[in-house]
């Protein structure tokens, strides 16, 4: 009998997904416990609506992390640090001061896990980092970091 599940069980799959269970099982254990529903006419057609809007969803996504990309690929931010003699910066800049340098210059949100720094930014100079977009998809930028 073909299901489709309405969560989680570890035999046989993950919610929203379309299963094969075996008609005892499916009848006495997954729809009395509201685990699954039966695959009928209509609860298939709301499961390919909704597997269709998952499906343009992520091509959404997808599309806009490649504009994206293309803005911010091989761009320079400039930022300003305080320092001590030497060079040597106070503190450091951090993965979060570049995801709201990219968002204040580009107006292109980057969650501050998504930015991956070559290394800790603790001296003036030009560093490179990566900014994860989307599965895949990824810009590389130069941050140049200069006195305040």
């Amino acid at each position: 009998m073909k299901v489709i599940l309405l969560q989680d069980i570890k035999s046989l799959g993950k919610r929203g997904e379309l299963v094969e269970a075996s008609d005892g099982y499916a009848r006495n254990y997954l729809l009395p416990k509201k685990m699954a529903k039966e695959a009928n006419a209509q609860a298939m057609n709301e499961y390919k609506n909704a597997e269709n809007s998952k499906n343009y969803k992520i091509a959404t996504q997808k599309a806009q992390a490649e504009a994206d990309k293309k803005q911010l690929e091989g761009k320079v931010f400039r930022m300003t640090a305080r320092a001590g003699q030497g060079g040597k910066l106070f503190g450091s800049i951090t993965a979060k001061q570049v995801a709201e340098e990219i968002k204040k210059q580009y107006n292109i949100s980057v969650d501050k896990r998504k930015v991956v720094l070559e290394r800790d930014i603790k001296e003036f100079g030009t560093y490179k980092a990566e900014v994860k977009l989307f599965t895949g998809i990824s810009a590389n930028i130069d941050i140049q970091v200069s006195e305040a």
